[in-house]
């Protein structure tokens, strides 16, 4: 959907540099700096959006990683939750959490950084 314009790296390390820490988040949208990422992994000023696919690890995803990606300043994380099926979005990183959460179960969104891509719910789902 995004093409060129973006790099989706998936399950591989971003790199946190506040908290000394490289989570492996499920999907990361970046820049595409591919030659940067032979060398280091995506800082957080490199990431556009996080996604987390959580079955057993809701409580983890929702919590200790929601506020280690807030206080990074990441723009937007989305955990998909499979056994509720349905999508948490969070955004506006501020002091350590998201100051907007938003749970959709069907309908589309639209990233904050590319408001004119759409994506459905039910693709993130199925």
């Amino acid at each position: 959907m995004l093409g060129e314009t973006v790099l989706v790296r998936d399950a591989k390390p971003i790199t946190l540099p506040l908290m000394a820490s490289e989570p492996e988040p499920d999907l990361a949208i970046v820049q595409p700096l591919r030659a940067l990422y032979r060398t280091r992994h995506p800082y957080p000023e490199n990431i556009f959006w996080l996604i987390e696919y959580s079955n057993t690890s809701l409580s983890k995803d929702l919590d200790a990683k929601r506020k280690a990606y807030a206080l990074a300043e990441i723009p937007e994380y989305w955990v998909v939750d499979l056994k509720n099926r349905c999508v948490k979005i969070f955004r506006n990183p501020n002091d350590g959490d998201y100051t907007s959460e938003v749970t959709l179960s069907n309908g589309e969104v639209n990233p904050l950084a590319f408001p004119n891509i759409i994506i459905l719910v039910r693709r993130l789902l199925d």
